[in-house]
Formats: structure tokens, sequence, C-alpha cells
């Protein structure tokens, strides 16, 4: 694995407006929960990567890039083999980009910026660096919000129904029997949902199982194997529902390939 920004550098908000750099490797990734002064955007080139706050967990595709604002606690996990690449802002220059964290559709203007950057030596920015640091700020703030999160409650109740369906996506326990297990009304928990995750119970599960099969099928696995383990047992059904909500199906995902 190569990266180009030393820790001590993205903790601190001083020096150039932004610092950029590279990671690749076969060997999966992981970083604790913690937090900077700057904001970082990560993108993916080649697998995947699944972001973590406290708001919930992003996953990050090859065409796809999180946005983390300064001071936000985050932790990081790459899912089989990953390429990417990483843009720490400085706090002052975050004013005008999103103030919470978010996934963002990738573009080719904003890659290309960034490789660049990241092949710059030494901190100070001239005035050809600074005009391609613009550009990769005017680009954050412009590119258009993808929903790729998975939102977690915030009610202790729901939010231990949600992390014990998160831990067992095989559970198939109805609304009736979660709420009745969390010791709150099943209405209270249905309508607490809704409020607080922008989603119905059912649409939350749903969601929870679709971002953990990404995770499968950017670790190699076989479709009718993810369907199973994210607890379709009708694989039809399955590719069906990807389509439905990511516009390709599973074996297409991950080649930008049209449907």
């Amino acid at each position: 694995m190569s990266y180009f920004i030393t820790p001590e550098r993205a903790m601190s908000s001083e020096g150039p407006m932004i610092i950029a750099g590279k990671q690749d490797g076969s060997i999966p990734r992981f970083i604790a929960v913690h937090a900077h002064a700057r904001g970082q955007l990560l993108g993916a080139s080649t697998g995947l990567l699944t972001v973590g706050t406290e708001a919930g967990q992003w996953v990050v595709p090859a065409i796809h890039a999180v946005w983390i604002p300064p001071h936000h606690r985050h932790s990081l996990r790459s899912h089989g083999p990953y390429f990417g690449w990483s843009v720490y802002v400085a706090e002052p220059e975050c004013a005008m980009l999103p103030a919470v964290p978010c996934t963002l559709r990738s573009s080719g203007l904003l890659r290309e910026a960034v490789y660049r950057a990241a092949s710059w030596k030494g901190g100070d920015l001239n005035p050809v660096r600074e005009r391609i640091a613009r550009v990769i700020l005017d680009e954050i703030a412009g590119l258009p919000h993808e929903d790729l999160g998975l939102p977690m409650p915030v009610d202790t109740r729901l939010a231990r129904i949600a992390q014990a369906f998160t831990d067992n996506l095989l559970d198939e326990r109805k609304a009736e029997e979660w709420a009745e297990w969390a010791g709150i009304p099943v209405r209270t928990m249905t309508r607490k949902f809704v409020v607080e995750t922008g989603f119905t119970f059912t649409e939350w599960r749903q969601r929870a199982r679709l971002m953990r099969a990404l995770e499968l099928l950017a670790a190699g696995e076989a479709v009718t194997s993810v369907a199973l383990d994210v607890g379709y047992n009708n694989i039809s059904a399955f590719i069906a529902m990807f389509r439905r909500v990511f516009g390709v199906t599973p074996t297409r995902y991950f080649t930008g390939e049209g449907s």
C-alpha cells in the first residue's frame, strides 16, 4: 500500500488548503474510529470502502466518494483489493462544503485533479497548484449527492434493533416481534424509524441487506452466495431488488456497464 499523507498533516488544519493522496494494495484496510481537523473526501478507483460515522454507514464504490466534514468521528474498512484516493481540506475551506457526511457521485475531472494533487511534493501551493485545488473544492461543492448511506436511528431502543439486525441479516422477525424484544410499542417503533432514518422499518432492513451485498460482491463473492447471505432465498428477487435500487444488475455494478 502507498499512502502519501502523514497522520500529522491530516490532523492539522494548518498548511495548504488541500492535501491529496492515493492508496493501493491487496491487503484489506481498516482504520478505527477517529476524527481530524480537516474535512476529508474518500474515493475508490477499484474495490469498495465502507465509511462509518455516528449517523450511519456509507459505501464507496468506484464511481462515488464520501465526504466527511471536519471533526466528525468516522471509521474505514475496505473489502477485498482496494485502490483509492483521499483529499483532506483545511477547515476554513470547508465552510461552503456539505456540513454533514454524504455520498457524492464522483467525476472524471475531480479524479484527475486529485491524482495531479497527489503527486505534488512539498506543502506550498503555487498559482497553478492553487487553481487545481480550487477545481477540487468546486467539484466537491457541486457534485450531485447519491443516496448510498445506511442511516442509524438515535433512539436507544431503535438503535438496539438496528444493531441486532445488522449483526444478523438473516433474522426474519416481524416488526411486532422486534418491538416487543426492544420494549417499545410497535406503532411508536414504526413511526420513529421513519422520522429518524427516513425509511420505514421494512425499507431500512432492505437497505441494510443491500449495503452488505455490495461489500460481499466487492470481495468477489458470487451473486447467488451473496443473495443467500443477506437473506434472499429467491435469487431473482434479489437481482430485481438490486437493479431497482442501483439501476444495474449485481454482475454489472462494479464494471460501470449499463443495464
